[in-house]
């Protein structure tokens, strides 16, 4: 039980008044801003974004993603179903409340009653079972052994377990996280008010484990429109902006008063076509029903790969900030495959394919994007259809907000979209399990498919994988499964992303990170 007394916050308040800290605010505009203060809701990387500067995640990854220590500060497996994690002590709540074991517990075991529709369950889908040991111990059982556990627990945000008892429903999440009075986490900054769309205003806490920030408040605003956000960095009203677009990052070099920042990211860009018998937004040449998914023919996908010019797609759409990709995932991660050949660009050779399948015309297409979550989303579509174009396939591109296509995404309603994926955890079991995996329900995988795709072999790899203990063997079989999905090319890896950050000169140092967060706790004043 969790005690409070208005001795307590009066003593706590002296300490922060005590306490020699900047007193500096900090303004940032950012491309997209949360769904709901609620961490629990969502995992899209904006979520994320915000509110770590509100919870802190179990277990933290530097600026490299590998992990560190957290509010927890160390794990180990100590059976094959079984993890210990040792909690960090002396932590403090916003509300001047202890950090312990039934905070962890309670955070993960209200994640499925609480999520949107990009689940954060996949944070937790290897939990059986949370045992606290003592108020600093907690022994995780999983649904057999769990590899990977620590990886999915970066993005397992502890709330308070006092603070959000009664708001731990899907009906009742948004009343207590959105106006503040859940909003009680262990992070940097305390909540202080929020407008959907709008400002997230935070203010300094000055008992933050880590030591106080150099902000004493800051506020977060969302400005979706790219030129709107640098426009606003120009004119002083923001201090330092995320997602830089690549033509603006060329013209900013010559600009005496900013400083750019930039760095590679975690997110790859790719196409998914869905694997369905019928699928609704892929029509014959005249527009008239097909009598069957051409999706599904692998020498329509091959062509559809063929048909897409990875350099130009950066060289020229991205002006240069970004890498082809050749898989789901950044060179050098857990599980990456150096055996993936480079994909060719073939225009003859893809038109050939598609009149092998029977399709010597092509056919109509809607492809769905998103335009304001990453830099190029838009752009990178708009590029596709022309691409696809060249081939035949007539392409309506629908590039629009985030908060539309998820979830029309998530009801599989598109046959043909792209989106980012980020392997936050720097290792192949999250993007694989949750995507190439089919839906499972029983081992907890394939959670964000939603193109039906299903081979059974990358599903035996990838279950095996995420139950072997041994590093090597466990490498091996994600290298493998990602090996076979990319040949089934129901999933098209086109770019890697690099992101841009820039802000005041005078006023601003950013670190960029490869998960692209823009946290202000880090980012340092200039002087």
């Amino acid at each position: 039980m969790k005690r409070h007394s208005k001795a307590f916050a009066f003593a706590v308040a002296l300490s922060a008044v005590a306490t020699t800290v900047s007193a500096a605010d900090l303004t940032v505009g950012v491309r997209g801003g949360p769904e709901s203060m609620d961490p629990h809701y969502s995992a899209l990387g904006s979520q994320a974004d915000a509110v770590k500067h509100i919870f802190d995640p179990l277990v933290w990854t530097g600026d490299d993603l590998q992990l560190e220590p957290g509010l927890a500060v160390s794990w180990k497996p100590v059976d094959e179903d079984t993890w210990e994690f040792k909690l960090r002590e002396g932590v403090k709540f916003h509300d001047g409340s202890d950090f312990t074991a039934e905070d962890v517990k309670f955070s993960i075991e209200r994640i499925p009653s609480v999520t949107g529709p990009t689940t954060t369950e996949i944070y937790v889908r290897r939990v059986s079972e949370v045992e606290i040991v003592d108020d600093h111990t907690l022994n995780i059982h999983t649904n057999g052994p769990a590899a990977t556990l620590p990886y999915d627990f970066v993005r397992l945000f502890i709330v308070s377990a006092d603070a959000a008892k009664d708001y731990s429903t899907s009906e009742t999440s948004a009343e207590g996280f959105n106006s503040g009075k859940a909003a009680i986490g262990t992070g940097p900054f305390k909540y202080a008010s929020w407008s959907p769309k709008g400002d997230l205003v935070l203010e300094r806490f000055d008992d933050y484990w880590r030591g106080p920030a150099p902000w004493e408040t800051v506020v977060r605003k969302e400005i979706s429109d790219d030129a709107s956000r640098l426009a606003a960095l120009k004119a002083g009203d923001v201090d330092v902006i995320n997602y830089v677009s690549s033509a603006d990052y060329l013209a900013l070099d010559s600009d005496p008063n900013i400083a750019t920042f930039i760095g590679d990211s975690v997110y790859v860009m790719n196409l998914q076509l869905d694997q369905r018998e019928e699928t609704p937004k892929v029509r014959a040449k005249d527009g008239s029903a097909l009598a069957e998914n051409p999706l599904r023919d692998p020498r329509v996908r091959e062509a559809i790969d063929l048909a897409i010019d990875r350099e130009t797609m950066v060289e020229i759409v991205l002006e240069g900030l970004g890498k082809p990709a050749n898989q789901m995932m950044p060179e050098g991660f857990f599980g990456y495959s150096d055996d993936i050949p480079t994909p060719e660009y073939d225009v003859d050779k893809a038109k050939a394919l598609l009149a092998e399948a029977g399709y010597p015309d092509g056919f109509q297409i809607d492809l769905y994007c998103t335009n304001d979550r990453l830099p190029g989303d838009g752009a990178i579509c708009e590029g596709l259809g022309q691409m696809f174009a060249q081939i035949g396939i007539d392409t309506n591109v629908n590039a629009i907000s985030k908060t539309v296509y998820f979830p029309t995404q998530a009801r599989k309603e598109y046959s043909v979209f792209m989106n980012g994926w980020g392997t936050l955890t720097g290792e192949a079991s999250y993007t694989l399990g949750s995507l190439a995996h089919s839906p499972n329900d029983e081992v907890k995988m394939g959670a964000f498919n939603r193109i039906e795709y299903k081979n059974d072999e990358v599903d035996r790899l990838l279950q095996a994988g995420a139950q072997e203990l041994d590093a090597d063997k466990r490498k091996a079989l994600f290298e493998e499964a990602m090996e076979k999905t990319m040949a089934d090319r129901a999933y098209i890896s086109i770019v890697v992303l690099q992101s841009v950050w820039a802000g005041d000169k005078d006023k601003v140092v950013v670190t960029p990170r490869a998960d692209e967060e823009t946290l202000a706790y880090y980012i340092k004043p200039a002087k």
